[in-house]
């Protein structure tokens, strides 16, 4: 394929994609998967959840994108700026994928508060919303950062960062765009299902997800047919959810009730989240948990009534 119909084709695969996405949110109206969406997009309330009583374990932390705009749109919010060293990256090649966080005086930021026991927390997907992962870099000296990243299919990505440098009133989250030439295949957003299985595991859904006001939802780790009611610790939960909105990419993170060593929160079989999302539409789900010394992530289409 020559290199400009190529990248026609690729315009129009992301078109397609997600028209067809928002049309399912638009139609569907009920929640068909694990809802595990994050708390307050915008506003008020979100700044209070992740700064105010809620604390380092509170029930949700959601990006904050700067100006009352949902977190992972803005490549720069509050002064902040993502600035990634490279925008392009070979498909199926292990890259060393390098970044700063700019401060508003324009040099990389080198101290950081800690968020779940990281300073820096790498979230990207494809914007079909497949190849998603959850990294964490490595802080190799002046403010840079380096993860080994592979982006198997090419196709268009966004890298999320969430951060709350020293000094800044909220915490962060920063979205950029990241490119891996080739010929791009869309894929279709999966149906919504209530269970999701990932290596032998199964995750399942209670609850459902309406936009404007907190959702109860409790998903359930099962193993071979029997619940597993041994979690590990990880990022001190147990276990980490992001949502993303079909269309646009808005980005969530959310965090269950409790924490390990609380003396109340059972490691297993149930991790309960109290999501909150502003609109009604289509959101890809990824719970990150980890078991005998693996984390895993169990991924879900859920539809906001």
């Amino acid at each position: 394929m020559r290199t400009t119909t190529r990248v026609g084709a690729y315009v129009l695969g992301l078109a397609a994609v997600f028209g067809g996405a928002l049309g399912i949110g638009t139609v569907t109206g009920t929640v068909g998967a694990k809802a595990e969406t994050g708390h307050h997009m915008n506003g008020e309330s979100g700044e209070r959840d992740m700064n105010g009583e809620h604390g380092e374990h509170g029930g949700a932390h959601a990006g904050h994108g700067g100006g009352g705009t949902p977190g992972g749109l803005l490549i720069t919010a509050d002064g902040y700026t993502l600035a990634p060293q490279t925008t392009t990256v070979t498909p199926g090649v292990k890259t060393d994928f390098r970044f700063t966080v700019n401060g508003p005086d324009g040099k990389p930021v080198t101290r950081y508060t800690p968020l779940h026991g990281k300073d820096l927390h790498l979230i990207l997907a494809r914007r079909d919303l497949s190849g998603f992962q959850h990294l964490h870099p490595t802080a190799v000296g002046g403010g840079v950062w380096s993860v080994p990243i592979t982006l198997t299919d090419a196709g268009t990505y966004r890298f999320f960062t969430d951060v709350q440098p020293v000094g800044a009133e909220n915490q962060l989250t920063l979205g950029a765009d990241v490119f891996a030439p080739g010929d791009f295949q869309p894929k279709a957003v999966p149906q919504p299902e209530l269970t999701a299985k990932v290596d032998g595991y199964e995750v399942t859904l209670k609850g459902e997800l309406t936009a404007g006001k907190p959702s109860p939802l409790t998903l359930t780790v099962s193993k071979d047919g029997r619940q597993v009611t041994n979690l590990d610790p990880y990022l001190e939960a147990y276990g980490h959810l992001v949502a993303l909105r079909s269309g646009d990419l808005a980005y969530l993170h959310v965090h269950p009730e409790g924490a390990p060593g609380d003396g109340k929160t059972k490691p297993g079989p149930d991790i309960t989240f109290d999501a909150d999302v502003p609109s009604a539409g289509t959101y890809r789900l990824y719970l990150d948990f980890s078991h005998e010394g693996t984390v895993r992530t169990a991924e879900f289409t859920a539809v906001a009534k």
